[in-house]
């Protein structure tokens, strides 16, 4: 009953994610995977920046951090800034890692909480270790011992998606994937199943398969346009629907971190590499023109830019199921979510790895596909949660797009969330979701959001107690970072950095 092949239609990032994970795990087992994709069809290409799990899915692979580092022109990051979201001027730093450290197994936010309360205005950011690191530009890998400070934070990269397909493409086809060149233009169907069996070429060529995974973008050839599997349009909370994208040279420093820069339309992102600097503007057609919107992009970058702007088109949603007969969408055919938290590789992993856990025999069992479109359901309702909530933990109110956030109506889950957290710093917890407890509390408490109480069992100990326990970590956090290498040069000395002027 095993699979006999695997159809992946659609290169790019999350082609090539797949076809590596898929192959890694099942070359052994004799399943044959093909890989289809036209060098007409161009990929998207601006997702640069991504989210700590990448490590481990590089690790799997068995793929070395300095070679891949080195071929994708990477650099480290340790959370992402934010700029003028809560109010014109303000900044923070959302980090992978904790604030300070539980305290009689209270987390540590409600001793900072009572801190405030008591007239002490310290910022939230300064127990942080990987947010002090990242301001001062520096970084170094977390330490074994995860009890010290400098040791319990993750990171992730930021890096040239190309390059990465490139080398995700060579260290396929070493594990027996075979790319055909081609663009689909029909798709077969079983008369009884409605599963797909086959798909035709312009070239004539028909590809058998019994698993489709579509990786086809926003077209959703599969999916969407054969399957007719419907979309959820989500364009009422998020309703961001175009992007511009250019790369420009480097100015100044080597930073470990992303930068997402609220506009009054929008939002630009600024994601540093080895070799250029990514930006792109975010925005919502109905606020601003796409030439106003191109000349804000291009009147903010650091250097001069490295080609002509790239024009973006989206609806955020997803696919009302992502498994539907016998294919399964990744990537932009599954669902598109504005990159403000840099989700779009993380939910590309998502997808490979509960298809993965979830593999199916040729019978293909409809819990295995209810299980796994309940999974990724999840997923991306949460990383729409965790998206709406920059837009509406605001006091911004000096442009339409930013009156009408503090006039919406939410979505119920995001609406609990945040009531809990107002009341008394009170986190919800998932079982399922990317974003853990920290990252909200980054977000609300940085955009001001602060709650009106705090867990009264940190009244267990005197405020100079609080003082003292709080000021002790602060000064920790400090001299930890005094000890940490420039980024840069860290780069260097790790051998991850490729060569100077090398494209």
């Amino acid at each position: 009953m095993r699979l006999r092949k695997i159809c992946i239609l659609g290169g790019g990032t999350s082609g090539w994610m797949t076809a590596a994970g898929l192959s890694n795990k099942y070359k052994s087992l004799g399943i044959e995977i093909e890989l289809v994709e036209s060098e007409q069809i161009g990929t998207v290409g601006v997702g640069e920046a991504t989210l700590p799990h990448i490590r481990f899915f590089n690790q799997s692979l068995g793929i070395d951090e300095r070679e891949f580092m080195k071929a994708t022109r990477a650099t480290f990051k340790l959370g992402i800034e934010f700029c003028d979201w809560g109010r014109q001027g303000d900044r923070y730093i959302h980090p992978f890692g904790d604030y300070g450290e539980p305290i009689d197994g209270v987390d540590f936010h409600h001793f900072w909480l009572r801190l405030l309360q008591n007239g002490h205005n310290s910022r939230l950011d300064d127990y942080s270790y990987p947010i002090l690191a990242a301001e001062a530009g520096k970084f170094q890998l977390p330490g074994k011992d995860v009890s010290k400070i400098g040791s319990n934070f993750g990171y992730a990269y930021q890096f040239d998606s190309s390059r990465y397909a490139v080398l995700l493409r060579q260290y396929s086809e070493k594990n027996g994937v075979t790319r055909t060149e081609g663009k689909a233009v029909k798709a077969s169907r079983d008369p009884e199943s409605g599963f797909i069996s086959s798909i035709t070429l312009e070239s004539g060529q028909t590809i058998e398969a019994d698993l489709f995974v579509d990786c086809s973008g926003f077209r959703g050839v599969l999916i969407e346009q054969e399957l007719e599997t419907g979309y959820d349009d989500w364009s009422e909370w998020l309703p961001c629907n175009r992007a511009i994208a250019v790369a420009c040279e480097t100015k100044g420093p080597s930073v470990p971190f992303t930068r997402a820069t609220a506009r009054k339309a929008g939002w630009q992102w600024r994601i540093p590499l080895q070799h250029r600097v990514g930006n792109g503007h975010v925005y919502c057609s109905e606020f601003i023109s796409d030439d106003a919107a191109r000349e804000q992009l291009l009147s903010t970058l650091e250097g001069q830019p490295l080609s002509e702007p790239k024009q973006l088109y989206f609806k955020t949603g997803k696919r009302r199921k992502l498994w539907n007969k016998n294919v399964v969408a990744i990537g932009l055919s599954g669902g598109f979510l504005e990159p403000l938290e840099s989700t779009s590789i993380h939910l590309i992993q998502e997808g490979i790895t509960a298809l993965i856990e979830l593999f199916p025999g040729k019978s293909f069992e409809t819990s295995d596909a209810e299980e796994y479109n309940r999974r990724m359901d999840l997923n991306f309702d949460r990383v729409r949660d965790f998206l709406l909530l920059h837009y509406v933990a605001t006091q911004r109110d000096d442009s339409e797009m930013w009156r009408y956030f503090r006039n919406m109506t939410l979505p119920e889950s995001l609406q609990e969330k945040m009531e809990a957290w107002k009341s008394r710093g009170y986190l919800l917890r998932y079982e399922q979701g990317v974003f853990l407890p920290p990252s909200w509390v980054a977000v609300m408490a940085g955009q001001n959001l602060i709650p009106d109480g705090y867990d009264l069992r940190v009244n267990r100990k005197t405020l100079d107690e609080v003082i003292s326990v709080t000021d002790t970590i602060k000064q920790q956090s400090k001299i930890a970072v005094t000890q940490t290498p420039d980024h840069a040069a860290f780069l260097a000395q790790y051998g991850a950095a490729a060569e100077m002027g090398a494209g």
